[in-house]
């Protein structure tokens, strides 16, 4: 599913699904910290109904699946979803997963306890979207937004690999991360309460490999520059990495 979006990489076209084996295989990186600060609040939880939009290969709702919660996990891109309901069917997860943006979900009113959004929620039309987050929550549901990015500035090794990634993709938007709340859309206030928000350091180990994939699978590499920009860039981060 290509998308195009004016906010995005100057309107550049991407498609999740062209790198969506990447990332099924070097994005399901998030350290067991990142899933407690969920947990601990008593979010995604034995007894709730949890609706992950953006959910990609299904990396939150499958690495939450344990504690018990009832997962729906939905996204634009069908590539993304057969390696979600791969990987979750092959770990004997029940997740229900579809393929739909997440503009267009169509449930019952106040279904769910918590609805997720991790590392996508800049991607929705939020003037269309939040107004129905708000009304498929049961009262007093909430709304967790997610988000983890490496820093530049402060490791030579993203630096360096970013700097790459821009030399293909000048107009890439995803660079020059710093620690920050995440945003979130003014509209978001006219339906909900900013309860709580927290920016905390992460480790997340990579081997040469693992770290590879992990910039291939970024928007801008695997999943917007052509076959031979790909090989080509595939080729100089190899080189830059022995």
């Amino acid at each position: 599913m290509e998308i195009k979006d004016s906010r995005i990489d100057a309107g550049k076209a991407f498609d999740w699904g062209r790198t969506s084996k990447e990332y099924a295989r070097y994005r399901d990186i998030y350290p067991e910290k990142f899933y407690r600060k969920v947990i601990d609040r008593g979010l995604c939880v034995k007894g709730q109904r949890v609706l992950d939009l953006g959910t990609g290969t299904g990396v939150l709702p499958r690495n939450l699946y344990s504690y018990g919660a009832e997962w729906t996990g939905t996204d634009i891109s069908p590539e993304q979803i057969e390696q979600a309901k791969i990987l979750s069917e092959a770990a004997d997860m029940k997740i229900d997963f579809q393929v739909v943006p997440a503009e267009e979900i169509s449930f019952p009113h106040e279904t769910f306890d918590v609805i997720t959004a991790c590392q996508c929620f800049w991607y929705f039309d939020h003037e269309k979207l939040i107004p129905k987050i708000k009304s498929l929550l049961k009262p007093y549901g909430k709304l967790v937004i997610l988000y983890m990015a490496w820093l530049p500035n402060e490791d030579p090794i993203a630096g360096k690999s970013e700097e790459l990634v821009l030399k293909y993709s000048p107009n890439w938007t995803g660079a020059g991360e710093t620690r920050h709340p995440i945003w979130i859309p003014d509209v978001a206030y006219d339906y909900f309460e900013m309860e709580e928000h927290e920016e905390y350091d992460l480790m997340v180990p990579f081997t040469r490999e693992s770290w590879h994939g992990r910039m291939r699978a970024c928007r801008g590499v695997g999943a917007s520059l052509t076959e031979n920009e790909l090989a080509r860039w595939d080729d100089e981060r190899r080189c830059r990495i022995e």
